[in-house]
């Protein structure tokens, strides 16, 4: 079993003694610590080459319960976990505390990014995007144009880099360019994002030559441009020069929020992986609108599919 599943049941379950009857209590802290070992081993599955070190009990701000850290070590490197036992030994539990004033969902930096949508809207869909990323893609198609228009003002969309470079090797290329566009002119980046993500296959081609690729990612973008009548000598020295910097702190940022995959969506910092349906997406829209004291629009109406004429209905 990996490190990351062991762990990750020990952040989420609780251990408590069960409904059964309880045997006698133990009459020593050797015996207890035993017990304690046996059952944090058989509900976590904990390998074998673990050691499992029960500390001592301190006082915990849990009526009844004292404060109890289980280490498990392997190879010379251990990891703490706090617990909590009853006074009287017959319970152990496992308690996590979160710190809500510092979660990193809430703290997305969006400063200076192109906005689509209403700039003051209470609502902000923040997309972790890869332009070469297919399933990006997908959800770059569910968001516009329904979504957008779904809720009109009152949610605005902002899209943060996070190219894939070891899976999509022009989407790196094709951030940087966006983003010279985005210095002269928002609708000329959105243009070019939505043009990348309905022409992935053309620009990747069927040869999937790299140096053509970035060509016609080039041109793309003089294209876009042109047809914003942007400064067209300081976008060709911007694509030129392919300054990463920037992107490379999107993607960075998006390594601390624990990010392992695009698109990754977090809509007022609640978070969503992957391109999922449409109507999903829209529950969690729904559920921000709520909270900030706004009541979502009404879903559409589907019209009843009429019957073909000469079908005897």
């Amino acid at each position: 079993m990996s490190h990351c599943r062991l762990f990750a049941g020990l952040l989420a379950l609780a251990l408590t003694a069960g409904c059964k009857a309880q045997p006698a209590q133990p009459t020593s802290a050797l015996d207890t610590n035993r017990r304690i070992e046996v059952l944090v081993r058989a509900q976590f599955n904990v390998p074998q080459d673990y050691t499992v070190r029960v500390g001592e009990r301190k006082p915990s701000q849990f009526p009844g319960y004292d404060a109890l850290q289980i280490t498990f070590e392997r190879g010379g490197k251990g990891k703490p976990f706090d617990f909590l036992i009853s006074q009287d030994g017959k319970t152990l539990a496992r308690l996590e505390t979160f710190d809500l004033t510092k979660d990193p969902a809430f703290a997305i930096n969006v400063a200076g990014r192109p906005v689509r949508g209403n700039p003051a809207a209470k609502v902000t869909v923040v997309n972790f995007d890869d332009l070469e990323c297919p399933y990006c893609g997908r959800m770059h198609e569910s968001l516009f144009p329904s979504t957008l228009e779904h809720y009109k003002d009152k949610v605005r969309f902002v899209y943060k880099d996070d190219p894939l470079t070891e899976l999509h090797p022009w989407a790196m290329h094709a951030a940087v360019n966006a983003n010279c566009l985005a210095v002269q002119s928002a609708e000329a980046y959105w243009s070019y994002v939505d043009y990348l993500h309905s022409h992935g296959q053309d620009i990747s081609g069927t040869d999937r030559n790299l140096a053509k690729s970035v060509a016609a990612l080039d041109n793309a973008a003089r294209e876009k441009g042109t047809e914003a009548k942007l400064d067209s000598a300081k976008l060709d020295a911007c694509l030129a020069k392919q300054d990463e910097t920037q992107v490379r702190a999107s993607a960075h940022e998006a390594e601390m929020l624990g990010i392992e995959g695009t698109p990754a969506l977090f809509v007022n910092g609640e978070r969503i992986n992957g391109a999922i349906p449409e109507p999903q997406v829209w529950m969690v829209i729904d559920r921000a609108l709520r909270s900030v004291g706004e009541e979502p629009p009404a879903e559409p109406v589907v019209a009843p599919e009429q019957g073909s004429k000469g079908s005897g209905k």
